[in-house]
């Protein structure tokens, strides 16, 4: 009996140490998170509030992914994510464009619309003539001085039976639009409603406001988007679908938790709590917005991808002529 009791324990210790063995093994080959590095194209505001609930309710982690977000370099966040120092940034389709011609073209994607429709106008002081766009003649205007923005301007000027060389065109310095128009500094700023319209509002400045695209669907483009550098999506297609992935369920609970959103964003960024009240408003007119009438977010449609840049060969707005086709994909968001 004590052989046999000695030998049992023998049998058991051998097991156990296997097992202890076993479940080492397993801790060490566990996966490690998989490293991304997503570059903002601005300080942290609504636009992005997705990314920071994916990272603060464990979406990136459950995705087995550890996620940075970072803000971008003087040169924005395009040229960090060609270099391939981030996989992710946030730009926009009508500034991806110069990057898509000429002899040293950025190999970058845009993966996700971050909102559906392009959601920018002009804004100016209520009952002065400019709710339409012939409405500019003879008043001034905050420009950037770039070539898409006049070129943008100058058409649905004429569509509306204006001359956009009546308009006066001054520098631009705006960094508060309400301060601008009350101060009447300026008559016309352009604007993204979900942030400076907003603002408007808030402070109940009765505004006026038309949106380029209701002129014009041409420029219905995709103002942001989340790009990806082309190599390592072709190298990483499943991680890139996972982070895709877990983005889009950011997104889609900023949708319909708008407020909660809100906190999340102001929890990652604390410098917008003082601005409570607009990020709060904010969220809520953009949780209707990132997906709208799409069938999920994200969704690019291919022919008003191509019909802005189109646009921009007819005008000859860039260095050489754009595929209208090139630069974007739904290959990556979820189905």
């Amino acid at each position: 009996m004590k052989k046999l009791l000695t030998l049992l324990l023998s049998f058991l210790l051998v097991f156990t140490l296997a097992g202890c063995g076993n479940s080492d093994n397993k801790n060490d080959n566990q996966t490690e998170a998989k490293p991304i590095t997503v570059v903002l194209d601005w300080t942290p505001n609504t636009n992005h509030t997705g990314i920071f609930v994916a990272q603060a309710k464990g979406y990136f982690e459950d995705a087995g992914l550890k996620v940075e977000i970072v803000q971008p370099p003087e040169d924005g966040a395009v040229p960090l994510v060609a270099s391939g120092k981030a996989q992710f940034g946030v730009s926009f389709q009508d500034y991806l464009a110069p990057a898509f011609v000429g002899e040293n073209q950025l190999p970058v994607t845009a993966v996700a619309a971050v909102i559906q429709h392009n959601t920018s106008g002009i804004v100016s002081r209520a009952g002065e003539g400019m709710d339409t766009p012939k409405g500019l003649e003879g008043k001034k205007y905050a420009t950037w001085d770039l070539d898409v923005e006049k070129a943008t301007i100058r058409d649905v000027m004429k569509a509306d039976g204006g001359n956009f060389e009546l308009v006066e065109l001054i520098p631009s310095t705006v960094t508060d639009e309400v301060s601008a128009l009350q101060s009447k500094s300026v008559d016309a700023i352009w604007i993204f409603y979900g942030w400076a319209g907003v603002a408007c509002q808030i402070a109940d400045l009765a505004i006026d406001y038309f949106e380029f695209a209701d002129i014009d669907p041409v420029f219905d483009y995709y103002t942001p988007v989340i790009v990806g550098n082309d190599a390592w999506l072709a190298e990483n297609p499943e991680t890139a679908k996972a982070f895709i992935n877990a983005l889009s369920q950011g997104y889609n609970y900023a949708v319909n938790n708008p407020k909660e959103a809100a906190d999340i964003l102001m929890e990652a960024a604390p410098e917008l709590k003082a601005n409570s009240e607009l990020v709060y408003a904010s969220q809520e007119y953009l949780a209707a917005e990132y997906i709208a009438d799409a069938k999920r977010w994200g969704e690019f449609d291919a022919d008003r991808w191509a019909a802005f840049f189109q646009w921009l060969n007819e005008n000859d707005l860039l260095a050489d002529k754009i595929d209208p086709n090139h630069g974007f994909t739904n290959d990556y968001l979820p189905e």
